[in-house]
């Protein structure tokens, strides 16, 4: 059970930082500090995996590789894997968007450097990294090997290789480990990177009374190297190529419904292993957060197949999932874990009773809750305690660019529920997330920012442009945190001692203004 809390969504490629990326470097522990000031306990980020198509975070090449974009450059500098001659030539970049662009060849080129340094030195050698390449066998060899390939074969999708490569055929897989041997050896050093740095930051966040929340997406990308490894476990054909593919059903927002596109399980050849797979995942997920959020969980009861090469998702058919048998399976090989399920869009009652059966807590997104009807279950007079409770997501714009573009007569029921006149938004369904019974309120930082629609995140359906945004270090500010933390405090989500406090807890300055929390 979820103890009475709240937190902030953050993804770390938002942090501020010089190298046009946020990174696990002097940003993150700093946001870490800021969390701890504004009394709050849960941070939540999506997926840590290596980006994919669109550099979306949620089609990765790995459900169990760490993002090498992440890893902190000053940190290497710091630990003699470069040095400042490295340096010379960085590009300079912009503090507010990520340019995938600019910075993927940048950061690829610097890690090259730093795995030179690390060869010289015999980093490859040392008892940390053996131990670290034993501890990671089940999936890390493959991964950089997958790597290793695309590298050569310029990045294209695996689907596209040689077909012996494609088939993973004894011989092929053998000559392909000698040939690139260097290569698998520098992504091996890459995760190993990434883990090192991670491993300290969310130690540094768990002793300062921050729990970590991070996703499992149900689905992975078709072009990744759980799909490739592992072909038998999803609805694959002998050559590779998927015979029914993930989507969503028509719905009143889109007559043709979404397709995704990434493969589908097979659920029998799943079961077939217990779930081994899924229980490694698992495994996996839980060294690096402490809480783990289950991305369209609907999936487990039952998921929207659509044909192989169908243009849109409305000739698709509903596929049995696997229930609760997955997570009685990784329950059983891992012991108790707590799991929050991502609940929204088209909920069936079975994947209600599921849910309940679990005893896992659902998600509340309040920019659902103000369509008129007083039984709407986002509205918070309808929760029960046990879920958890945010503004918006990364999908949707932010609460201020949200109620900027409602019509009047929407505008007007949300403000006439919070009993506001909604200038101060944001801070309002702040408010009423955190009065609410919900176990855990979450907020996008760019709602605690008081961000418009220049600090979305996602929008869904857009091919690019997503996935960039970044604050500025100066936004957080200690008057902005002892505003949350007073806040937070006045409904019972904190830990602080009312003299702990400041001496006047009921007004916080940002940006020179005074806003009084009454």
């Amino acid at each position: 059970m979820l103890e009475r809390g709240s937190g902030i969504l953050l993804h770390p490629t938002s942090f501020p930082g010089p190298y046009g990326i946020g990174d696990l470097g002097p940003s993150s522990f700093h946001f870490v500090d800021w969390m701890e000031a504004a009394g709050q306990h849960f941070w939540q980020l999506m997926p840590l995996g290596p980006t994919g198509f669109g550099d979306s975070p949620y089609a990765s090449p790995s459900a169990f590789a760490g993002n090498p974009l992440l890893i902190s450059l000053d940190w290497l500098r710091g630990d003699g894997l470069l040095n400042n001659d490295d340096f010379v030539d960085s590009p300079h970049f912009a503090d507010e968007f990520v340019d995938f662009g600019a910075v993927i060849p940048f950061k690829q080129t610097m890690l090259r450097k730093a795995f030179g340094h690390w060869r010289r030195q015999d980093g490859d050698k040392s008892d940390a990294f053996e131990l670290f390449r034993l501890q990671h066998a089940q999936w890390l060899a493959d991964f950089a090997l997958f790597m290793s390939i695309k590298d050569e074969m310029g990045g294209a999708n695996w689907i596209t290789w040689p077909v012996e490569t494609r088939l993973r055929k004894p011989d092929a897989i053998s000559e392909a480990r000698t040939r690139l041997a260097e290569d698998e050896l520098f992504h091996t050093f890459v995760q190993f990177l990434f883990r090192n740095q991670w491993q300290q930051l969310k130690q540094y966040a768990n002793d300062r009374g921050v729990r970590v929340i991070g996703d499992i997406p149900i689905f992975v990308a078709l072009d990744s190297a759980d799909a490739w490894a592992n072909r038998e476990l999803f609805e694959l054909d002998d050559l590779g190529m998927p015979t029914v593919v993930s989507g969503v059903p028509p719905d009143y927002f889109s007559a043709d419904g979404q397709l995704w596109g990434n493969p589908v399980f097979n659920w029998t050849a799943n079961r077939e292993s217990n779930f081994a797979w899924w229980i490694e995942r698992a495994r996996a997920t839980l060294e690096l957060v402490d809480i783990i959020r289950i991305d369209h969980f609907r999936a487990f009861a039952a998921s929207w197949s659509v044909p192989a090469g169908a243009e849109t998702a409305a000739g698709g058919f509903w596929t049995r999932g696997p229930g609760e048998d997955v997570f009685h399976a990784i329950a059983s090989a891992l012991g108790p874990i707590e799991i929050v399920v991502e609940d929204l869009g088209l909920i069936t009652s079975d994947v209600v009773e599921l849910r309940q059966r679990l005893g896992y807590p659902g998600m509340k997104v309040l920019q659902f809750a103000f369509n008129g009807d007083p039984q709407n279950v986002y509205l918070p007079h309808m929760y029960e305690s046990h879920c958890v409770v945010y503004t918006g997501t990364h999908d949707n714009d932010t609460t201020i660019g949200w109620f900027t573009s409602l019509e009047t007569a929407d505008r007007a029921r949300v403000q006439s529920y919070i009993g506001r006149d909604g200038r101060d938004v944001a801070w309002d369904l702040m408010r009423i997330a955190l009065a609410s019974v919900a176990s855990v309120a979450l907020f996008p930082l760019q709602d605690v920012l008081r961000l418009g629609q220049e600090g979305r995140m996602n929008t869904p359906g857009r091919a690019g442009g997503n996935w960039g945004w970044r604050y500025r270090p100066e936004q957080l500010t200690e008057d902005l945190a002892r505003g949350l933390r007073s806040l937070t405090d006045m409904y019972g989500r904190g830990q602080v001692a009312e003299a702990e406090r400041g001496t006047d807890p009921f007004d916080y300055t940002v940006d020179g203004t005074v806003h009084p929390l009454y």
